[in-house]
């Protein structure tokens, strides 16, 4: 997800105020129960068996202890380690029970002894922080999503184990929740300083910035879905996401990688520990690659397996993922490391161990990615569309029967669509979905189609009561799209709740409820600070940032006058050439004129502020900004910069 949107919960709504008879019979937005269709769905058998308790047996091994909290500095509560313990003590009927019971594992939260000088601190965030020692202090592998998490992790590691300074930092991936919390264990003076190395993939930085950054507004506001951060912790809220526990709020940080891996096989020697990495780009991350301690006989897989089936596509958004590839990449873990692997280790979840527990988990991850992708490319080539194909494919039981290949974060229905879409993209050969209408406007002439709304909400509550909810979803949908009245609204929100508590993906769940808690109670906008700028933009480098400008030019209001920059960045030693060309802004590095409009000198920092719409005669007083030239110019460009506060997904 995106690192500079600051993740937290809103509370979920509970229902209208109004009398003790209404508190007693749910209203027209209050949450509702399970239905009897939703009961009947959840009373299914699946495959895994119950008896197989491997998981609670490596879940737990090697505790050493916990905290019951992280806090802010001023005390507020950041994460409350206790929050899913119900979890392990009710079966809600508003929970999928696999689901559950991945919950159940995941807040087995705390401090663990995965092997000698190795170490893993989970629960604590989105995902485990990995601490192994060296001769004389540690190597932090994925420092978390936030400082103070991060921070909290640490302290745990130097109560439990001891207090040792940090040698090396290692970013597996290019996800926020596997560096964004690195200046809560190391400093960036120590960083800029040469004394502590941060070690990552190759590709690192682009990839950061074409996710986090460039789509970041996009993503962010999707991410908060996926990790159902509207929602409250609880059996008819939050769940988890699967593979981690949810409800995460801090302080989002960076510092920029300073040595670069950029093949399989490739060691660093850092204070005496030795670490071979494989390089797995295109699988769960563009940019990540999996770490081999040899002397401790562990392999750190990252995310390329984990203890659920992950996303060849992400329903946040993010470019398809190569389900082939990464399937190959377990195959080279078996031929290279399993054969010497006592224990695997994740960047989520719990371990597994024993060389036999290593190579059958290793077989089975691989073959479940490619019978994805080999049946959806079988189906594609049939002429199945991607809905067809989602709706369609099945993994076989011997796969299906382990916990670790069920739908708890990727599923094998949306997965299926993300191979498609990376072979064929997003036509599925139909031409009537190669020009539609508008959202909007084909839901008004589907109302219209159907005899009018109040037609439309009745054949959409038909649907539901009859426990049909994917039609009723989408019959609402539409009319929510063309009229978005309390009582359409509020029917699709059931809808939408039943869904989610049938899904054993917590993902699904976690759409499904916060979309539900959009239709109750609509968000309000916000606009972010324009002069509290995140870690990552002042990390990433100056022509990145041009072309991260030029994706907020409004064309509309920018008009077709010329216009061009002089950039000076003071404090990065750089120029650069902001021109504006049929209404496209094009930066050039070095570049110069003496015809510009304008010349802008000022630090990094004053820069991105300026941009981000903070007041030019503030700026101009108390920092070090300058202006010669045409400052109307300068506005000009500002005034047509779009301000991204986040859009509506569910209503119009």
């Amino acid at each position: 997800m995106d690192v500079s949107v600051r993740i937290s919960a809103a509370a979920m709504i509970i229902g209208l105020a109004g009398s003790g008879a209404h508190a007693q019979t749910p209203g027209l937005l209050d949450q509702k129960p399970a239905s009897a269709a939703t009961r009947e769905v959840l009373a299914k058998p699946i495959p895994p068996s119950p008896e197989d308790r491997r998981d609670f047996d490596f879940s737990e091994r090697g505790f050493m202890g916990t905290i019951p909290a992280v806090k802010s500095a001023d005390g507020r509560v950041l994460r409350d380690l206790t929050a899913y313990d119900w979890a392990a003590k009710t079966k809600p009927d508003t929970v999928n029970p696999s689901l559950l019971r991945a919950t159940e594992l995941s807040a087995r939260s705390g401090l663990f002894k995965v092997t000698d000088g190795v170490y893993q601190v989970r629960g604590v965030d989105a995902a485990n922080m990995t601490v192994v020692e060296t001769a004389t202090g540690y190597v932090v592998i994925d420092p978390l999503m936030f400082a103070e998490h991060a921070r909290a992790a640490m302290d745990l590691v130097y109560a439990k184990v001891g207090r040792r300074p940090v040698r090396a930092v290692v970013y597996t991936h290019s996800h926020g929740d596997h560096y964004a919390g690195v200046k809560g264990v190391v400093t960036e003076a120590d960083v800029k300083g040469g004394k502590i190395a941060i070690i990552a993939p190759d590709g690192f930085m682009r990839e950061l910035i074409s996710e986090a950054v460039i789509a970041g507004p996009a993503m962010g506001r999707r991410a908060q879905y996926h990790a159902g951060s509207p929602l409250e912790v609880g059996p008819k809220g939050l769940v988890g996401w699967g593979v981690a526990l949810g409800r995460l709020e801090g302080t989002s940080t960076f510092l920029a990688p300073t040595d670069s891996v950029t093949r399989t096989g490739e060691t660093r020697r850092i204070d005496g520990l030795d670490i071979e990495f494989q390089m797995v780009p295109e699988s769960e991350a563009p940019s990540e690659f999996n770490l081999y301690l040899p002397k401790q006989r562990a392999l750190l897989i990252a995310e390329t397996a984990s203890c659920s089936l992950h996303n060849i596509q992400t329903l946040r958004g993010a470019r398809p993922r190569d389900a082939l590839r990464w399937a190959g990449y377990l195959d080279e873990d078996l031929r290279l490391y399993a054969g010497r692997s006592d224990v695997v280790m994740m960047s989520h979840c719990w371990p597994r161990f024993g060389q036999d527990e290593v190579k059958d988990f290793l077989t089975k991850q691989r073959d479940a990615y490619k019978f994805i992708h080999d049946q959806t490319v079988r189906l594609m080539n049939m002429g199945k569309t991607p809905t067809e194909i989602g709706d369609e494919l099945k993994l076989p039981e011997s796969l299906a029967k382990e916990w670790y290949n069920r739908d708890y974060y990727g599923t094998v229905s949306h997965n299926s669509k993300g191979v498609y879409d990376r072979y064929l993209g997003w036509f599925d050969g139909v031409p009537a979905n190669l020009n539609p209408l508008p959202t909007e406007e084909a839901a008004k002439r589907y109302v219209a189609l159907a005899g009018g709304p109040e037609k439309m909400l009745a054949a959409g509550r038909a649907a539901a009561t009859s426990g049909d909810y994917r039609w009723a979803a989408e019959v609402l949908q539409k009319l929510v799209f063309a009229q978005p009245t309390l009582e359409a609204r509020a029917a699709l929100a059931d809808v939408y709740e039943q869904l989610g508590y049938q899904s054993e993906s917590g993902l699904w769940r976690n759409f499904y409820l916060s979309a539900a808690k959009d239709l109750r109670e609509p968000r309000q906008p916000q606009t972010p600070s324009p002069t509290k700028i995140p870690d990552t933009m002042l990390a990433i480098p100056t022509s990145a940032y041009l072309d991260v400008l030029a994706t907020r030019l409004d064309p509309a209001r920018i008009g077709d006058a010329p216009l061009s920059l002089n950039l000076i960045v003071k404090d990065r030693d750089e120029r650069a050439l902001i021109t504006l060309s049929n209404h496209v802004l094009l930066g050039e590095m070095g570049g110069n004129s003496d015809t510009a409009s304008a010349t802008i000198e000022a630090p990094w920092t004053t820069i991105l502020q300026l941009f981000s719409g903070a007041p030019l005669a503030k700026l101009e007083t108390g920092s070090d900004l300058k202006i010669a030239g045409d400052k109307d110019a300068v506005e000009r460009l500002r005034s047509a910069l779009t301000t991204f506060n986040g859009f509506n997904i569910v209503t119009p």
